[in-house]
């Protein structure tokens, strides 16, 4: 059974505690022996995966030394401006995954098209955002790394397409986050709760210290970005109010990996609706919404669109946007609320 390792955090730990650290790689193969069918190879994709965020996380650290500040000149295909370390994060994580020799196909937010490796037979699909909430490089703030991974259809004959992506989030058997902040993390999930790591410069190794999270059920914060608040329909600006009535803490980065990781400590609610500008929603589906809708339902919490379950959704192109709310579970259900009345308070709320 593993032991509840942080030692990096605490002085008052046994000395056999401190000379058996559980790494990522001694958690991952530990679960892999709990299963006598496995290969292996579940294990060396999120190796590589884990290599990937290391390279990323150090990029990240020495941007403005290695002059990765700063946009390309270009935008990606969901029309976002794309930071030379955007371009940086989906190169790395593409070849991480390519001579992983277990991908046979790779969606990335940074790419038009899906990457189809041919001469690669591997058994597993990989989405990612390289680097989420880019945007905020420049100051220093947090930025993160969202992938999820579904297993190959067994009985699909035909070669690899973009329809091979088109899956709904309940159809992920794992994904997880790096947050690149004062510390690195993955928060990762394969369909057997939530568990997070965090890298030890020292010994470049990713270390368990938050053993099977649980979202709490309430939570006094709300994260939303209140500058479109005109613009939002009569359900959300009911359940805002609702907050605030209820001295609620407004708390927002401006980076989903970061805010839906406060929100999966503490939580409360993370919400990106719809509005006016963006009536389809503005966070992508495949990237960002299912890998972390996943995570949160894994820690007991919720993800929906307000009237929809997320990981229910059947994706109809490789960069579709939906609005999300997504966090604890009695706080989803208030949202749920407000859009089944269409946004007119209930005496119960």
């Amino acid at each position: 059974e593993y032991m509840g390792i942080n030692f990096l955090l605490s002085n008052s730990m046994t000395e056999q505690q401190k000379t058996n650290p559980i790494t990522l790689t001694r958690f991952l193969l530990a679960e892999r022996m709990q299963h006598k069918e496995a290969s292996g190879n579940f294990t060396l994709l999120l190796q590589s995966i884990q290599l990937a965020c290391k390279v990323i996380s150090n990029s990240v650290r020495k941007a403005g030394i290695k002059n990765l500040y700063g946009i390309v000149g270009g935008v990606n295909t969901s029309g976002d401006e794309q930071k030379k370390i955007d371009v940086l994060a989906n190169e790395v994580l593409i070849n991480a995954l390519t001579f992983s020799n277990q991908v046979y196909i790779v969606g990335s937010e940074e790419s038009d098209e899906p990457i189809i490796i041919e001469e690669k037979s591997g058994g597993y699909a990989v989405v990612f955002d390289p680097l989420d909430g880019s945007s905020n490089i420049d100051c220093n703030l947090s930025v993160g790394t969202i992938f999820g991974i579904y297993r190959k259809d067994p009985f699909k004959s035909t070669k690899p397409c973009v329809q091979d992506l088109f899956r709904p989030g309940a159809e992920l058997i794992a994904s997880g986050y790096a947050l690149y902040d004062s510390a690195t993390m993955i928060i990762l999930t394969t369909g057997n709760g939530v568990n997070g790591f965090t890298l030890d410069p020292a010994l470049g190794e990713f270390i368990l210290t938050h053993r099977n999270i649980r979202i709490p059920k309430k939570g006094k914060i709300y994260s939303i970005n209140e500058g479109n608040a005109n613009n939002w329909d009569a359900p959300t600006k009911a359940y805002i109010e609702s907050c605030k009535n209820k001295g609620k803490m407004l708390r927002y980065v401006g980076s989903m990996v970061g805010d839906v990781h406060r929100t999966l400590l503490y939580g409360g609610i993370f919400a990106y609706p719809a509005d006016k500008k963006n009536p389809s929603g503005k966070l992508r589906l495949l990237y960002e919404c299912n890998p972390l809708g996943f995570i949160i339902e894994q820690a007991g919490g919720k993800a929906t669109t307000g009237t929809k379950r997320i990981l229910d959704i059947v994706p109809t192109s490789l960069h579709q946007r939906v609005p999300i709310f997504c966090g604890s579970t009695d706080d989803i259900s208030e949202v749920e609320a407000f859009y089944k009345s269409e946004g007119k308070v209930s005496s119960k709320l």
